[in-house]
């Protein structure tokens, strides 16, 4: 018999399905020792409650460790922290005293710290109301730059002097826009205390992002849509055809690189909501260029059914070194034409550019080609500017011709620049 009038029964390996099994006994209260890790137990209640517990001596004196309830706590997890205490108790130290200890610290930290704002912000706010990447990125941001140097202080404590201070090193750190995302990232932080009341005003108040960003509207011309997509024959499979879909599509990079089998239905291409910018549904008519491209790429074993991947489980994505080489390819081919036209190859140089521009170089593109403005809109899947409110929800599927009629048109713009067979890879 155990204190508390608990009964031992004979020691066992403890199993899942044992665990599972173990029935109550209405009269008292069950411990069953685990045969794998003497000192670790399985305790039943008469109410059928299942927790988990460890005793072992400290000073010759017995003590009892509680790990918590079965299931919130499964045998595999209650024996790894089972033996985690053990092996404290072993060393002389009490893992029950240092439990309590530790509770009492949690206690004592003050809920307003900056460090305890963050981790509250990330739960309350970015989890359950951002998407993954983007509530990742703004994670890494705080944690990254704001925790280090405020964290163990009190978020009112943070004066519009510190901001600016900070604004000012990351500046001189080089990182340039990247300063400005830590702004961003850290006037929410505190936009979210104040209206939590953590606060009773931010010192972002009358600040603006350290650094002035120009938006940029590079349009690719000719010469370069040229070179780009002869680049993309050269360079292959997988980087090579996303590109050119790309540029055929406007699509956004994630959008096309993370694109699946099962999103395509004859020259129909459903972008699912979970993989747009806006979280809305967006349907892409595919022109014959881009179904070309499609049926032209290998098929890479996998039940995700990605279309531009190496592995089969898992979309390409690394896109800056993919976008190096590339560049590289461009440079290497635009030498070769210049060496061939007797002009000298060292004097070429290729001007810096974007993926995103392909994006930008087929809307103005479709513009060119006399498409409505609205259509543009549709085939970018923007719903601001001339499709918006009620008229963004009847329009959904009204101009799926015209995007269809447009993007065949800029396919054939694109093969018109590139040559014959620009469409078909």
């Amino acid at each position: 018999m155990l204190p508390g009038g608990a009964h031992l029964v004979a020691a066992k390996v403890l199993t899942v399905q044992s665990v599972e099994r173990c029935k109550p006994d209405a009269a008292r209260r069950l411990e069953i020792p685990d045969a794998a890790l003497p000192g670790f137990y399985l305790v039943v209640q008469p109410s059928g409650l299942k927790s988990w517990a460890v005793r072992y001596r400290i000073a010759g004196r017995p003590r009892k460790f509680t790990i918590g309830s079965y299931p919130l706590f499964d045998l595999g997890t209650a024996r790894a922290k089972a033996r985690e205490a053990l092996q404290t108790a072993a060393t002389g130290r009490d893992p029950f005293a240092e439990k309590v200890a530790a509770a009492e610290a949690a206690r004592a930290e003050p809920a307003d710290r900056i460090d305890m704002v963050v981790k509250l912000y990330v739960d309350r706010h970015l989890k359950p109301n951002c998407k993954p990447a983007y509530a990742a990125i703004m994670e890494g941001l705080l944690r990254n730059h704001i925790v280090p140097r405020w964290g163990s202080r009190r978020i009112g404590e943070v004066k519009r002097k510190d901001v600016v201070a900070l604004t000012d090193a990351l500046t001189d750190a080089g990182m340039g826009t990247g300063a400005n995302r830590v702004f961003t990232a850290a006037r929410a932080l505190f936009n979210f205390a104040l209206r939590r009341e953590l606060i009773e005003t931010t010192p972002f108040l009358g600040l603006k992002p350290p650094r002035t960003e120009v938006g940029r509207d590079r349009v690719l011309t000719d010469a370069e849509v040229r070179l780009i997509w002869r680049t993309a024959d050269r360079v292959g499979f997988p980087f090579g055809p996303a590109v050119q879909l790309l540029l055929l599509t406007g699509q956004r990079r994630n959008e096309v690189t993370q694109m699946v089998r099962a999103e395509v239905t004859g020259d129909l291409w459903t972008i699912p909501a979970a993989r747009t910018k806006n979280s809305l549904e967006h349907l892409v008519p595919l022109s014959s260029a881009a179904q070309a491209i499609l049926e032209g790429v290998p098929r890479i074993a996998g039940e995700a059914g990605y279309i531009f991947s190496r592995t089969g489980t898992a979309p390409i994505s690394d896109h800056s070194s993919s976008k190096r080489r590339f560049d590289e390819a461009m440079l290497a081919i635009a030498q070769q034409c210049s060496t061939e036209e007797g002009r000298d190859p060292t004097a070429v140089t290729v001007a810096p550019w974007r993926l995103h521009d392909l994006r930008r170089t087929c809307s103005t593109g479709m513009a060119k080609l006399k498409h409505p403005i609205h259509v543009t809109e549709a085939v970018l899947n923007h719903r601001s500017g001339t499709i918006s409110g009620v008229a963004a929800i009847y329009n959904r599927y009204q101009y799926l011709d015209e995007k269809r009629a447009a993007l065949e048109a800029w396919a054939a713009r694109v093969e018109a620049i590139c040559g014959r067979g620009a469409s078909h890879g």
